[in-house]
């Protein structure tokens, strides 16, 4: 019997689906005993003979495909590939696939609900009120605001039209690849450079991977050149901006909110979580029930396809290994 390790969680919870999957093609498979994201010595010391890994952003490193003689697929539920080293899986003959299409909705949505909540303060209003505090805030509306998207593509150009579609002012984009994301459709967007969508937007949303190019891509120069009543959104990955610098420049008083959903370690225990005006929210872009539902499942598929002998159809393409062998 082929052997599954199941590392992300939750799996299966709201739909039991991708489970019932492997029982009826006769696969052997182990859930995350620890229920939580793995740490890689962990990761490591389960893998030992495993042929498939159904995996969440747990650091899929070197070191643990050391210790997995046996693991020939890496099936990614969601779209990162930060977590994963595409180069050492290259190198050792180790299949990568992901769901990339999968998570964009769900993930564009909880963008602009954080949009609505920084715009009028909900999150702030809503701790008050259960600090036993009645205060009213004063807000803005989209029609009044320049809001700049940084990546434009599955999930970004999602929040784009989304924001033309509830009227949106001033749409401003920057995607290194403009000609690919898709925007033609979309009135009154603006391509422009990222030092002009940090100094004229009034929100600043970040959609995108997390490589050695946009590592820190967001830093205490980038946000002290926003406008002091500005916000920015991060529900892309930990570490496209510097969480330090963030919490160093909201504690001086610039910004008027931001709002993060990913963070470089999680759970996150940092400085944002004792500044009331940052929204945070634990890495739950992609879980609403039908969009984490389908992700599990076109893992699962992928997984079960290489057991009997299928053509994967969901395999990493070559641009994202180029991507990072361009960062070493």
């Amino acid at each position: 019997m082929a052997r599954v390790l199941i590392t992300t969680v939750p799996f299966g919870d709201k739909n039991d689906l991708p489970i019932r999957q492997l029982e009826a093609n006769g696969i052997e498979y182990l859930i995350n005993p620890l229920g939580r994201k793995l740490k890689e010595d962990e990761l490591a010391g389960m893998v030992s003979d495993v042929e498939v890994l159904i995996a969440g952003t747990e650091p899929i490193t070197a070191k643990v495909m050391a210790n997995a003689p046996r693991l020939k697929l890496i099936s990614r539920v969601g779209i990162g590939l930060d977590s994963v080293d595409l180069m050492a899986a290259e190198q050792r003959g180790i299949k990568v696939s992901y769901t990339p299409d999968a998570p964009a909705p769900a993930v564009a949505e909880l963008t602009i609900g954080l949009m609505f909540s920084l715009m009028r303060s909900i999150h702030v209003a809503n701790a008050r009120m259960h600090q036993g505090e009645w205060q009213r805030f004063f807000g803005r509306r989209l029609a009044d605001l320049t809001i700049g998207i940084v990546g434009a593509g599955r999930i970004g150009g999602r929040v784009l039209q989304q924001l033309a579609a509830l009227g949106a002012g001033r749409l401003l984009v920057n995607d290194i690849n403009p000609t690919a994301c898709g925007l033609d459709g979309i009135a009154a967007v603006e391509q422009v450079d990222k030092d002009v969508i940090y100094q004229a937007s009034d929100i600043v949303s970040l959609h995108v991977p997390l490589t050695a190019q946009t590592k820190n891509m967001v830093r205490r120069e980038h946000l002290l050149s926003m406008k002091p009543d500005a916000m920015i959104i991060n529900t892309a990955r930990g570490g496209v901006i510097n969480e330090d610098e963030l919490a160093d420049v909201l504690a001086s008083g610039h910004l008027a909110g931001a709002a993060v959903d990913v963070f470089c370690e999680e759970p996150y225990q940092g400085r944002l979580a004792s500044i009331e005006r940052c929204l945070l929210t634990s890495h739950m872009g992609s879980m609403s029930i039908d969009c984490r539902t389908r992700m599990e499942i076109e893992a699962t598929e992928e997984a079960i396809r290489y057991l009997t002998g299928q053509a994967l159809e969901g395999l990493v393409p070559e641009g994202e290994f180029q991507v990072q062998r361009e960062g070493l």
